[in-house]
């Protein structure tokens, strides 16, 4: 005898997800040795995020940790807004100077009265220091090669 069993299609009884809307983002690009990084800031509940990861989980150092803060001490805005970043190239160091010259840039752009404090703080300016290059004729960018007079 075969058995005939009839297929109901499974019905998801999930919630509907809240409808936010669009968020806007502002925002600010920072540089720092070959590192660059693209910051975004909206009004949020203080969460920073970079390359998808967290902020404790990217970044080991407690220096480069406290960095990225002081943008946000300077103005008041730790807790209420939401940082995305993409950043790339260079060290874990020279992404974190590139993340708070980019945090500073955004800021001021969502709020024009933050950039006094912002650029007396020192986060607007961009800090020129390159990595030396490599000379011919020698070992690196200053070292030579062992000099033998005889």
């Amino acid at each position: 005898m075969a058995e005939d069993t009839l297929q109901v299609p499974e019905t998801k009884t999930e919630a509907p997800a809240a409808p936010t809307g669009p968020r806007t983002f502002i925002w600010g690009v920072g540089r720092r040795k070959s590192s660059v990084a693209r910051v975004r800031v909206a009004p949020g509940t203080g969460k920073i995020e970079i390359n998808g990861r967290t902020l404790n989980d990217y970044l080991t150092n407690e220096r480069d940790r406290k960095a990225i803060f002081g943008p946000l001490e300077v103005t008041n805005t730790g807790g209420k807004m939401d940082v995305l970043v993409t950043a790339d190239g260079g060290g874990l160091t020279g992404q974190t100077g590139a993340i708070v010259m980019g945090l500073g840039r955004a800021l001021a752009k969502y709020d024009a009265s933050l950039e006094a404090a912002l650029r007396g703080a020192g986060f607007m300016t961009r800090d020129s220091r390159m990595k030396e290059r490599k000379k011919y004729g020698q070992r690196g960018a200053r070292r030579r090669f062992q000099f033998s007079k005889r």
